[in-house]
Order: structure tokens, then C-alpha cells, then sequence
């Protein structure tokens, strides 16, 4: 579902892990036929720019405050389910998916506006409409959760394998990031602008989670994902790429590379992952943790500051950016946040240098 680099579907589950996944269930049909109706939805709205969007909602929601709707698909493969709650209804629904998607729709929403004074995703209001219990087939599990240019959906995970895909906080704001990525540098999905795009999404899920926890950057484990699959293990590690899961049963060894020498080099197609964009975001993923670790205190206050920044930067970050542009961006958007010579601007420079990416 979340491959083809023209249009993606973004997926919490990388490729190399919902396929092996797929394949023990037998579900790999599943995944090809969502990946073509959406990728369908996809083209269309690629063909608007994301600033003229405009979302049909079932309510008329205020512009400048938060807004949410959750929707239940029951599931099925429904694009848009049975509205079970909408902002302003103070009952909350008795499903602990639901719950969990209101509450962390509205941790996203508050950390983008109260840090950077970003309102909503698109930064014009705009709604966060979420599903849950979504399925591409009743009579089988949904093991992932993605962002598909308008919406969420979050599927209940398979049972033996994994947790509902609402259990963590950095999952919801990985996911969700992707929207704020389509309306500000919009990355290509490929290659390494791919892997870009990826990675942005982890720092802001991963800073999301903190921020929320009040977990300063020395504190914190890095490790995104850490609670829906069964067992110990995350989905990825930013502190330490490649050892997020070891051995695993099902999925084997995480296959993230932490330095450029170890760049995943893959065809830009769908069986290679558009380029390894869920591999390769290791690389920039490690940077920013180096840059955060470097900086102590709260990795949202400095490190994130120069990120964000860096993200808004149509000049500086191009949608074909390479790792060397994003280093570049970073660099100059902490020298003039924090000054020529700063610590800011020296632990930038620590964590693209150590990664091998300059």
C-alpha cells in the first residue's frame, strides 16, 4: 500500500516489513489492491496545489481552532465510515482507538501551534479527519496506519503480531507530519528526497512524544514505534539505526543504515522501496539525534526549531532535495536562529559530519 513513488500512500509499516508480514498472512492481494485504489486518490490530488485544497468535512469548522472527526469503518474498506465523533461533543466514544486518535490529533495540534504557531496541518485550519478499525478486507487484519493526503486511517494491527496502529503517540504525529510535509517542502517520495520526507516524519513524531512526556533529549529512548509490534521491539531506532529489532521471527533484522557508507542503494520503484526511502531515513534520522544529543536539554526547543525551519524553506530544501541540501538547509537556518559559531550550528555540523553526509 505505501509504495510507488509518484503517488504514496505514507505508511507507518516500511515495505520491508508489511511485505514479510503480508506474506506469512497470505495478505499480499490485500496490499495490492489498496495500493492501487489509493494511489488513484493520490493522482488527483496531486494534480491540485495543496494551498487551493479544499476539505469537504461533515461539519463547518472553525479556522483558526482545533478541529477533529473521527470516523469508525467498521472494519471495512470505507473511505470515510460511520462519524462517531466530532469537536465540541464533550461524550467521548467508548472505543480506546478512538480515544486514543482524538487525544493524539490534539497533542499534534497543540505542539505544532504553540512551538511554531503552525495552525492545523496545511497552517489554514485545516480539519484532522481520522479513521479507525479501517480494513481492506473484513475478514482480515489491517496492520498499518497512513496518511493518504486528506486523512488518516488506522487499522487494528494482526492480532499475533502487532498492537492497534493508535497505540503510540509518535506514530500519530509521524503520520500526520507527512500532511504538513505535503504543504511545506513537499519532498519528492524518492530517492533520497524520500528518504528526507521519511525521516522528517520520524523527528516530528519522535519530538511530538517528547514534547507531551517533557523527555529531554538525553532522556529519551529514540525509538519510534516502541509499542505496536508484540515483544520488545520498535519499528526504528534514531539513535541507533539498524537496532530496532534483532532476530526477529518475523521480520528479521531492521535493515536501517545509520551512515552514508552504508547507504541502501535500491531501483526507484515500487519493489525497491522508491529508492530505499524507509531504509536510507536512518541516515538524516541519526543526524538529527546527534544534533539533539549534542544540544542537550529538549530536543524541540533548538533542534527542532532549526528543522522546522529548514522544512519551510522552499529555496533551500527543493522537493528533489539530497541529504547534502538538507544538511546545507539545516546549517544555515541554525546560523541564523542561533548565530555564526553557535553551539546550535556546531552540533548541526556534528551530526551531518558523523553520518558521513558531509
Amino acid at each position: 500500500m505505501c509504495q510507488h513513488q509518484r503517488n504514496p500512500i505514507h505508511c507507518i509499516l516500511p515495505p520491508y516489513m508489511s511485505d514479510k508480514l503480508g506474506d506469512l498472512l497470505g495478505e499480499k492481494k490485500q496490499e495490492a489492491r489498496s495500493n492501487e485504489r489509493f494511489r488513484e486518490k493520490r493522482r488527483s490530488l496531486a494534480a491540485i496545489a495543496p494551498a487551493s485544497r479544499v476539505f469537504k468535512i461533515a461539519g463547518d469548522p472553525p479556522k483558526t481552532k482545533l478541529y477533529r472527526e473521527v470516523y469508525d469503518a467498521h472494519e471495512s474498506p470505507l473511505q470515510i465510515g460511520e462519524l462517531i465523533w466530532k469537536e465540541g461533543q464533550k461524550k467521548l466514544p467508548a472505543s480506546t482507538d478512538a480515544k486514543r486518535v482524538i487525544k493524539g490529533a490534539g497533542n499534534v495540534w497543540n505542539f505544532y501551534k504553540k512551538l511554531f504557531n503552525r495552525n492545523s496541518i496545511d497552517n489554514k485550519g485545516m480539519a484532522i479527519l481520522q479513521n479507525i478499525r479501517y480494513r481492506e478486507n473484513k475478514f482480515k487484519p489491517f496492520f498499518n496506519a497512513f496518511w493518504d493526503g486528506e486523512q488518516m486511517f488506522y487499522g487494528t494491527g494482526s492480532p499475533k503480531y502487532t498492537n492497534s496502529f493508535t497505540t503510540d503517540l509518535d506514530i500519530i504525529g509521524h503520520e500526520l507530519t507527512h500532511g504538513v510535509i505535503d504543504f511545506e517542502a513537499a519532498l519528492n517520495y524518492e530517492n533520497q528526497s524520500g528518504a528526507l520526507n521519511e525521516s522528517y516524519a520520524d523527528v516530528f513524531g519522535i519530538l511530538i512524544k517528547q514534547w507531551v512526556t517533557k523527555t529531554p533529549a538525553r532522556k529519551a529512548n529514540w525509538l519510534i514505534g516502541e509499542n505496536i509490534l508484540k515483544g520488545p521491539n520498535a519499528l526504528r531506532s534514531m539513535k541507533a539505526p539498524g537496532t530496532a529489532y534483532k532476530n526477529d521471527t518475523v521480520f528479521g533484522d531492521d535493515p536501517q543504515p545509520a551512515l552514508m557508507k552504508d547507504f541502501v542503494h535500491l531501483p526507484n520503484t515500487d519493489e525497491g522501496d522508491c529508492g530505499g526511502v524507509h531504509y536510507n531515513s536512518g541516515i538524516p534520522n541519526h543526524a538529527f539525534y546527534i544534533t539533539a544529543f549534542e544540544l542537550d536539554g529538549n530536543a524541540w526547543e533548538k533542534a527542532g526549531a532549526i528543522w522546522y525551519a529548514a522544512l519551510q524553506d522552499k529555496k533551500l530544501l527543493k522537493k528533489n532535495a539530497d541529504f547534502t541540501a538538507a544538511a546545507t538547509a539545516t546549517l544555515k537556518k541554525a546560523t541564523l536562529l542561533f548565530g555564526k559559531g553557535s553551539e546550535a550550528v556546531k552540533a548541526v555540523e556534528k551530526g551531518w559530519k558523523e553520518t558521513g553526509v558531509i
